[in-house]
């Protein structure tokens, strides 16, 4: 029997007991880290360290892809967008590019901050209207 480890632990029943938007949340956060890693890798000349977390970062981008429900007008919106971001990790981990990764990271930071927003309004109104929160 092993013991896990107890940070492990607890993000593994953050991510089981998360809603679906505190999930886009986690992802969109997951994503700046890997950017994050990454722009350092690239300072260190580590590429190894750079093309996994570029490509982490790239398969973020890919779920919250699939994720979209293609019959709301927002997600005919994001798509190019997250289409346009993956094209440009690709492009950064070929070039080894930190403009473009810093470029993507104010993308990223932008949709995370967004869903911020929307998650705090749909709070406050399922507050308002006596809903669980």
């Amino acid at each position: 029997m092993s013991v896990r480890n107890p940070y492990q632990s607890y993000q593994q029943n953050a991510i089981n007991t998360a809603s679906p938007g505190e999930l886009t949340l986690m992802l969109y956060n997951g994503c700046l880290k890997f950017i994050h890693v990454a722009k350092t890798a690239i300072a260190e000349k580590n590429i190894e360290m750079k093309n996994t977390n570029i490509q982490k970062a790239q398969k973020i981008i890919q779920e919250l892809m699939v994720t979209l429900n293609p019959e709301l007008e927002v997600s005919k919106s994001m798509m190019p967008l997250y289409d346009y971001v993956y094209r440009r990790l690709v492009e950064a981990n070929i070039k080894s590019d930190v403009a473009i990764l810093e470029e993507v990271e104010e993308f990223v930071t932008d949709f995370r901050d967004t869903w911020k927003q929307v998650i705090q309004i749909n709070r406050q109104k399922q507050y308002a209207e006596g809903g669980q929160v």
